[in-house]
């Protein structure tokens, strides 16, 4: 399927531009290695898994050919698989570190999701 053909199927419009999508990114960036700080001291497992989360999507921020990248190194859509895999270790990561039930997991859950929708509505062929 074709991304024009899955964007009638989802009704989800290509509303990001790439510049709008680097700000979102560092800002995120920016966000979980925040939280990583917050966290060292009360809840580690969290910690690291923002820390990780966060160095993520800063390194593919700066290495992504978009309006914000540094190195751009990689193409905006290689930049797309990267969104996927790091929406996925927000995702699955909890559990993966072992505080899935914890109140702290509720954040990577949302950032999860919201990385989800951010990737759908971002206009990839755009760059």
């Amino acid at each position: 399927m074709t991304e024009a053909e899955l964007r009638r199927t989802t009704g989800v419009p290509a509303v990001i531009s790439p510049a709008q999508h680097a700000v979102l990114d560092y800002g995120v960036a920016a966000t979980f290695l925040s939280l990583g700080f917050a966290l060292m001291r009360s809840h580690r497992p969290a910690a690291t898994l923002a820390f990780l989360n966060g160095a993520m999507v800063l390194g593919m921020s700066m290495l992504t050919n978009y309006p914000g990248g540094v190195y751009r190194t990689l193409s905006f859509k290689t930049h797309r698989t990267g969104d996927i895999i790091q929406a996925a270790l927000a995702g699955a990561g909890p559990m993966l570190f072992g505080f899935a039930r914890d109140p702290e997991a509720k954040y990577f859950y949302g950032q999860a999701a919201s990385e989800a929708g951010v990737i759908a509505a971002t206009d990839w062929n755009a760059a």
